[in-house]
């Protein structure tokens, strides 16, 4: 049991957490506006 809380502290540090939080934003942000058209394309037309 020692050895599983010792491999999750390692794998659940803070900068790992800190990454993975970034990395979700991100993601998510990104399927969030490629849904969306991009008006300002067709604003000279």
């Amino acid at each position: 049991m020692n050895i599983v809380k010792s491999v999750l502290r390692v794998l659940f540090s803070r900068e790992n957490v800190y990454a993975l939080l970034i990395c979700m934003i991100i993601m998510l942000v990104i399927i969030v506006t490629t849904g969306a058209t991009p008006q300002w394309i067709y604003q000279g037309f």
